[in-house]
């Protein structure tokens, strides 16, 4: 900016977007002041680097206006897990099945866990009907990211929200 830039000549560009030309450094310099505008180097690895006449104060309230509209448009998901064992009851699961779907309505992703124990291990069938059941209930609030897998003696699906692009 200004003083700072280092080359000889700078291809300078007007407040308006318009091509002013190559000129010395002094010449753009000179040209910014009378304007009552900072020369601000956009492209200092081009031959000669392009200048720009602009408010750099302006310009720097802009650009963080914008990220802080990109930061707020943006859209944060984390994963909430639920974890329920085989021989879980109606009510249990009722209310692990409510869990998940606050979860989902709040776009967080939900990571289903089903802890085998013991010999339990020597029917995974039931895990995966829990997890059908369980993705059945939730109807078109979720989508399957992963189907259920085993790992280790644990029994794990990922589910997202529906609305989620």
């Amino acid at each position: 900016m200004n003083e700072r830039i280092k080359a000889r000549e700078v291809r300078v560009i007007g407040n308006e977007g318009d091509q002013i030309g190559i000129m010395p450094l002094k010449k753009g310099l000179n040209l910014a002041k009378e304007r009552g505008l900072d020369l601000v180097q956009v492209a200092p690895n081009a031959n000669p680097p392009v200048c720009r006449i602009l408010d750099y104060g302006k310009y720097k309230y802009e650009q963080a206006k914008k990220a802080k509209e990109a930061k707020k448009n943006q859209n944060v998901m984390n994963v909430k897990e639920v974890q329920m064992s085989v021989k879980i009851e109606e009510h249990d699961f009722n209310v692990k099945l409510d869990m998940a779907e606050r979860f989902l309505d709040n776009k967080d992703k939900v990571k289903v866990k089903i802890k085998f124990r013991g010999r339990e291990i020597t029917h995974k069938e039931l895990g995966y009907d829990l997890m059908e059941d369980f993705y059945a209930e939730l109807g078109d609030k979720a989508k399957m990211e992963s189907k259920p897998n085993m790992e280790g003696r644990n029994m794990i699906m990922i589910l997202t929200p529906e609305s989620d692009k």
